[in-house]
């Protein structure tokens, strides 16, 4: 299995090899914020299944919950590409969005849901957590 994608304007591109460890749609302020809608949807992966090609930038954060996050962006377009959680050091969250192909992916939990917008709605049967779940990858 292999995934490929890339940004607005192409001038970043990456493949993911294999699976993805979860997808998940996150309503957090700071998704919200980061793609201009109620949610953001990402796939994550072990970090070294993973090549991104272009030039990037990047922007981090604390979190809630003491960890640093980082988001990183095409240099040159601003889409969002991926994001990174030192609660989760080996891996990161491709954007679903930046996928050439992302067929038989869904969204298997949602996080921050308390947070949510009344306006965005979702499907009956995904997972739903109020805050980040105490979860790991590998758990």
């Amino acid at each position: 299995m292999k995934f490929t994608g890339q940004c607005l304007c192409g001038d970043v591109s990456y493949t993911a090899n294999g699976p993805p460890v979860v997808v998940a749609q996150c309503h957090c302020e700071e998704c919200r914020r980061l793609s201009g809608t109620g949610h953001s949807v990402g796939a994550m992966f072990r970090t070294e299944a993973v090549d991104v090609n272009g030039t990037l930038s990047e922007f981090s954060y604390t979190s809630a919950t003491g960890s640093e996050v980082t988001k990183v962006f095409c240099a040159t377009c601003g889409s969002p590409v991926y994001g990174k959680n030192t609660r989760s050091p080996n891996h990161l969250t491709l954007t679903l969005g930046t996928m050439d192909n992302h067929s038989g992916l869904e969204v298997e939990v949602v996080i921050f849901e308390r947070d949510k917008p009344h306006w965005d709605q979702l499907g009956r049967d995904v997972a739903c957590f109020s805050t980040q779940p105490d979860w790991h990858p590998g758990s």
